[in-house]
């Protein structure tokens, strides 16, 4: 299957005609992603973090339903009210929402009729796109970004669901990919900025709200790896028994790696000829070359000790990444989501783009001067500012184009279903 590359999602200045045809590219790029799966593979949960793909389907069409159609375009006619309780995520302002952990019951409504409920938003959003331009363009566009997140989020999801069968079925077949490996280098160090640097984003282009607002921030002397950490590395880890030495570990990470008797990446287990690994196209040796992935802050910052060095701050991450273009890396539309793979080195610096989101050090907390949004929209990013970290860069199974040097991702510590590596750092 051909997944086609996306512009980073922005409506301002658009001619409506552009407007109308970005809007619906997006869109069916979600159907492409699940159009070899049956109703029942779109229906499953395999864990309360994730969600069924007809759910990730439903629930994107319910924003812009939500918050343009019913709000801001007169005479608009829901679907289904009913749905509306189903396919809210977590808007406390928008009433009652089913449980997150059982999403997975919800056989009805089928996935034809999800399908039938996006065809509808989709053709009344087409027809009111003047008066939306008009009115609402930034609501727009942070329902199409908020849509490419669940584009992420529904892969993600998946390989977990189907990690479970014991079949390890594959959503794609795994294809040749043509640009250059990582050739088994030793890590190279980059000196970074020191001193005040411009942190967030600007108000030039759309960015969520977390993003905001620009501001100084004072960096010491520090310097980056040159590229992530690999597979090959990650071996190393393992053999030295840094899945044993709790002295590498952070407290709470140790509790978690003995509770759960972590001994590897997830997806990863044990062969006759080496490692395995689960992918999206089944199951597979590992690469050695390729970056890890599938990994907890806990273990990264494990790994970090066990290497002498740190994590990252997202503000280090940051300014490294400001002048590189978030458009090259490999994501979604050239990597099919499978694994990540290196691209050659820019700057002295590799793959700060695509490939794997990379652990930093820094807790996810406002900036300082954040203000949410008002009414339901203000609980899109800022409620979940307590108790996680935060990621930088995008990864294979991030849409081209919806990423940028401020771009804030953040996961609880233990989590590591999604596309995530790690880079070192170190103080100079």
């Amino acid at each position: 299957m051909g997944i086609a590359a996306t512009a980073g999602p922005a409506t301002r200045d658009l001619s409506i005609e552009d407007a109308c045809t970005g809007f619906a590219s997006l869109r069916a790029l979600s159907l492409e992603l699940v159009a070899q799966l049956s109703d029942a593979d779109t229906t499953a949960q395999s864990m309360p973090d994730a969600s069924p793909a007809k759910w990730h389907l439903a629930h994107t069409t319910w924003f812009f339903e939500t918050f343009i159609l019913r709000d801001r375009v007169p005479d608009y006619h829901r679907f289904d009210a009913r749905w509306a309780e189903l396919f809210n995520s977590y808007y406390q302002a928008e009433g009652a929402f089913h449980p997150r952990d059982r999403r997975g019951m919800l056989t009805r409504p089928s996935l034809d009729e999800v399908i039938a409920y996006r065809r509808h938003v989709d053709e009344a959003v087409i027809a009111a796109m003047p008066l939306i331009l008009e009115r609402c363009a930034d609501l727009l566009d942070l329902g199409l970004n908020h849509e490419q997140q669940h584009q992420e989020l529904l892969l993600t999801d998946l390989k977990h669901l189907f990690f479970q069968n014991p079949l390890g079925p594959a959503l794609w077949q795994r294809t040749p990919f043509g640009r250059t490996h990582h050739a088994g280098s030793e890590v190279a160090w980059h000196t970074g900025r020191t001193g005040p640097v411009d942190i967030g984003a600007s108000d030039a282009r759309f960015a969520f709200d977390c993003e905001r607002p620009a501001h100084r921030h004072y960096l010491p002397p520090h310097a980056l790896a040159d590229r992530p950490i690999t597979n090959a590395e990650w071996c190393s880890f393992i053999a030295d028994n840094g899945y044993g030495n709790a002295s590498l570990w952070l407290s709470d990470g140790w509790a978690w790696r003995t509770r759960e008797a972590i001994s590897a990446p997830l997806y990863w287990r044990r062969a006759p000829d080496g490692w395995e690994v689960f992918t999206l196209a089944g199951w597979h040796p590992i690469d050695p070359s390729e970056p890890v992935t599938h990994i907890s802050l806990y273990e990264a910052d494990a790994f970090a000790a066990w290497a002498g060095a740190r994590l990252p701050s997202e503000q280090e991450w940051e300014s490294a990444a400001r002048g590189h273009n978030p458009l090259l890396g490999v994501q979604l539309d050239d990597a099919r989501a499978v694994r990540p793979l290196f691209v050659p080195r820019t700057d002295g610096l590799s793959s700060l783009f695509g490939n794997v989101w990379e652990w930093t050090g820094s807790a996810y907390r406002p900036y300082p001067g954040y203000r949410p949004a008002p009414g339901a929209i203000g609980e899109y990013n800022g409620k979940f500012m307590s108790g996680q970290f935060v990621l930088k860069g995008g990864s294979c199974a991030t849409p081209r184009g919806h990423v940028r040097a401020s771009y804030r991702n953040f996961f609880h510590p233990h989590q590591r279903w999604q596309f995530t590596g790690l880079r070192l750092a170190k103080d100079l």
